[in-house]
């Protein structure tokens, strides 16, 4: 029996909502093509840090400023570099998270190549030049940075390995309580001694980013660009989500105090994963143990670096608190969080040094000094102005600074 004319040659309504589906994600799919958009996925799973960079990855980074980024063919947010050292090269590892990552600007404006071309001309009448090549990950502890110097730093054969601390997640990054994810290793002490745990292996988040149907979503993603502005859209509702106002908010109990400038300086800084404990001798077992580990990580690497005849450096960063370009800003910050001394984890971490013998360069008060000096935010771009990672000028300020001193100081002679 044949179909009634009009049946036959109409498609049904599901048909035409599929078909239209169909022409609407490809019509979406060529325009975000012709227009450039990419949210590129610039991290893998790694079975010894948890996750790492991938090699060959390249595209847009949009989520705080704008730049175009390239991991090199061996994991790196870097040029490409021969393992083998070249002649008359002082080659410098830098180990740090997501400030030596520094998606945030050009790799030509990030902290590491303003030191390099500074460092250059600092021993350039010896004929030799210097090569550094960075190992930052955003994320990444200690923890995960001492595994990176062992797994992968030595095939460079550096001379002088530069561990740059962000102390206001570093110390955090380094306690699972903490942290709060199971999906990273950790160093623990056991009977007196620091032991790795990477348990992460086993965790369900791991398991399934290495099945084939994740890998599988891993293709769709870095080939289609509905589903990569899909994914940003979700981020950013979550973001969006986590910008209103919540009780949970390490906000002080009397609110803003009244000479803050801006309506949500305190809001900012939470919202942008500032712990503000960092600031203040360790009141709780739990932070106790996070600095202990955190300080027997560095003195580990710093045993790691001494045993290969290299030279160990630990330089901290700054926090966008500790470098606002206003006093008044910096006073009513510290009052908002009951905070006495901006500088403390700076501080506690260069006695360490003093103590172990090994050098610790300190940067924020000196770019406290510049801020003030000049007007010149260094942390933010945009809505995160203040409190951001460091925007372009931070990253020139603190790669001046770090040449200088490492200059001065006969390291790279």
């Amino acid at each position: 029996m044949s179909l009634p004319r009009s049946e036959a040659r109409f498609p049904s309504r599901s048909q035409l909502l599929l078909f239209g589906l169909i022409m609407a994600l490809a019509v979406a799919e060529i325009g975000l093509r012709l227009i450039g958009y990419s949210y590129p996925e610039f991290y893998k799973t790694d079975l010894s840090r948890g996750y790492s960079l991938r090699p060959g990855m390249q595209g847009f980074y949009r989520k705080e400023g704008k730049s175009f980024v390239r991991i090199n063919s061996e994991g790196l947010r870097d040029r490409e570099h021969d393992k083998a050292k070249p002649p008359n090269t002082i080659r410098i590892a830098l180990l740090g998270d997501s400030y030596a990552e520094a998606l945030q600007v050009p790799m030509v404006d990030a902290f590491w190549s303003v030191m390099e071309r500074d460092l250059d001309q600092c021993v350039s009448s010896s004929g030799k030049k210097v090569e550094v090549i960075n190992f930052g990950v955003s994320g990444y502890g200690t923890a995960q940075e001492l595994i990176t110097l062992r797994e992968h730093v030595w095939d460079y054969a550096p001379d002088i390995v530069l561990l740059a601390v962000t102390t206001n997640n570093d110390i955090t990054d380094n306690s699972r309580a903490l942290k709060k994810t199971d999906d990273i290793p950790y160093f623990v002490y056991r009977d007196g001694q620091l032991v790795l745990d990477d348990s992460f292996k086993q965790s369900r988040d791991v398991v399934w980013r290495q099945s084939k149907l994740a890998l599988i979503s891993e293709w769709f993603y870095d080939h289609s660009r509905s589903m990569q502005v899909t994914s940003e859209a979700y981020r950013g509702f979550k973001v969006f989500l986590t910008s209103l106002p919540s009780e949970f908010r390490l906000v002080p109990k009397s609110g803003l105090v009244s000479n803050m400038p801006g309506p949500a300086l305190l809001d900012r800084s939470v919202e942008l994963g500032i712990d503000n404990f960092v600031y203040s001798e360790p009141a709780n077992q739990i932070w106790d143990d996070a600095w202990r580990v955190t300080e027997g990580l560095i003195k580990t690497m710093r045993d790691d670096v001494k045993s290969r005849e290299a030279r160990f450096v630990v330089v901290t960063l700054s926090n966008g608190a500790q470098v606002l370009p206003s006093p008044a800003q910096r006073a009513a910050y510290m009052r908002g969080f009951g905070i006495t001394d901006l500088f403390y984890p700076d501080r506690r971490i260069k006695a360490l040094g003093d103590r172990e013998g090994f050098e610790v360069i300190t940067l924020a008060p000196e770019m406290q000094s510049y801020a003030e000096h000049n007007g010149v935010t260094l942390h933010g771009i945009g809505s995160t102005l203040g409190f951001g990672h460091w925007n372009t000028n931070g990253h020139r300020v603190a790669g001046e600074l770090l040449a200088r001193k490492l200059c001065e100081s006969g390291l790279v002679k």
